[in-house]
């Protein structure tokens, strides 16, 4: 298969001696197929690779036979979690350019990645997203209450980023000025959440969309949406004049700034469900003069990496209850869970991750499908 050969053939292969008997590319490949046909452990793997040795000498030599279940643990606890996820940007390549749009920048903690015995915390991973083709473009890891934190994990994920085109969106834990001033060094815009942990900028900003009479000034857009009676309305305004935050204040109340701001924007949603309305407001800054409609689809953009990443992995992949957690598997196997995930929705678009996975695993010519846009 040249499209994986291309896309690891630098990968640093961790073994030594004896062990090195099957041919790691091999290995990678049996997992990650396996993975797209449903397997979620090592020993899923070794099965898999058993069952199905008929469909891998298709396109592998497999000199040695199928690797063992133990053959699969010691790659993924060995292999360098940094050079096997730099592999994602050749990967990309092989599938096809995620194109411009929002990439959402979110982490998440890999929950049974933790070890008592070995008294390590949880792993955590921030995962960058390209919503609109629903792929992830790179990861960094990090572990929980160990010095390391999500912000800097995202400053590095983004360093390796190019963001030409791209409108970044996160939470507002990366509305930091280094973060968007990386953003913006990578060549992309940023639209951050805004809270309390930029207190005088929310607070003028809260104050400002407040006003009624200013409100009715600026560009606005509303969308209305209504499933399993539930109603909810969202109505987004966009403020392009910056003057009135860099007026006179005293230096308790100067706001901070951040690199080339060019725009505030506020979302108010309303939603109706079972006679009980609700009403919350989001604030955003964003380094790209965005109109109303495309503020509110940016943002909306960023909320799908929920249901287009996180909820697929835990539900789909069960990602939640993963149990391993020995040196470097949990990392690799995390990345190759976003690889198969990648994989599978870029191939029959028609369907849903969750029947391609099954349709896969019970049905050879179906595999193939999928595996074929990558020769």
């Amino acid at each position: 298969m040249s499209w994986f050969d291309k896309a690891f053939d630098a990968l640093p292969d961790p073994r030594t001696g004896n062990a090195t008997r099957h041919d790691l590319l091999e290995i990678l490949t049996i997992a990650l197929t396996a993975t797209v046909c449903g397997a979620e452990s090592c020993s899923d793997f070794a099965d898999f690779a058993v069952d199905r040795e008929d469909l891998f000498r298709e396109f592998l030599r497999l000199e040695h036979g199928v690797p063992s279940h133990d053959t699969f643990s010691r790659v993924f606890r060995l292999l360098d979690p940094a050079a096997f996820a730099a592999c994602f940007g050749r990967f990309l390549d092989e599938l096809g350019a995620a194109g411009e749009g929002v990439i959402a920048i979110d982490g998440k903690t890999l929950r049974r990645s933790f070890d008592d015995a070995a008294r390590t915390n949880p792993l955590a991973v921030v995962t960058a997203f390209a919503s609109a083709a629903r792929l992830v473009v790179g990861q960094r890891s990090y572990r929980v209450a160990e010095g390391d934190s999500e912000i800097v994990a995202a400053r590095a994920l983004l360093e390796c980023l190019d963001l030409k085109g791209h409108l970044v969106t996160a939470d507002a834990i990366h509305c930091q000025e280094e973060t968007a001033r990386t953003i913006r060094k990578r060549g992309g815009d940023y639209l951050l959440r805004l809270k309390g942990n930029h207190p005088a900028l929310h607070a003028s900003v809260v104050e400002y969309f407040a006003d009624p009479d200013l409100r009715a000034g600026l560009a606005n857009t509303t969308t209305t949406d209504a499933d399993h009676g539930r109603i909810e309305t969202r109505r987004a305004w966009v403020c392009h004049d910056l003057d009135w935050l860099r007026g006179p204040k005293s230096a308790s109340t100067e706001p901070v700034m951040l690199p080339d701001m060019a725009c505030l924007g506020m979302i108010e949603a309303t939603v109706e469900h079972r006679g009980k309305t609700t009403v919350t407001r989001h604030y955003h800054v964003a380094s790209r003069p965005l109109q109303a409609a495309d503020y509110l689809a940016a943002a909306r953009a960023h909320w799908s990496v929920e249901n287009g990443l996180h909820w697929v992995l835990d539900v789909v992949f069960d990602e939640d209850r993963a149990r391993n957690r020995k040196d470097h598997g949990p990392e690799n196997l995390a990345t190759l869970r976003k690889l198969a995930l990648n994989v599978l929705n870029r191939a029959r678009p028609g369907i849903s991750v969750r029947r391609k996975r099954k349709r896969s695993g019970w049905s050879n010519d179906f595999a193939r499908s999928i595996l074929g846009q990558m020769r």
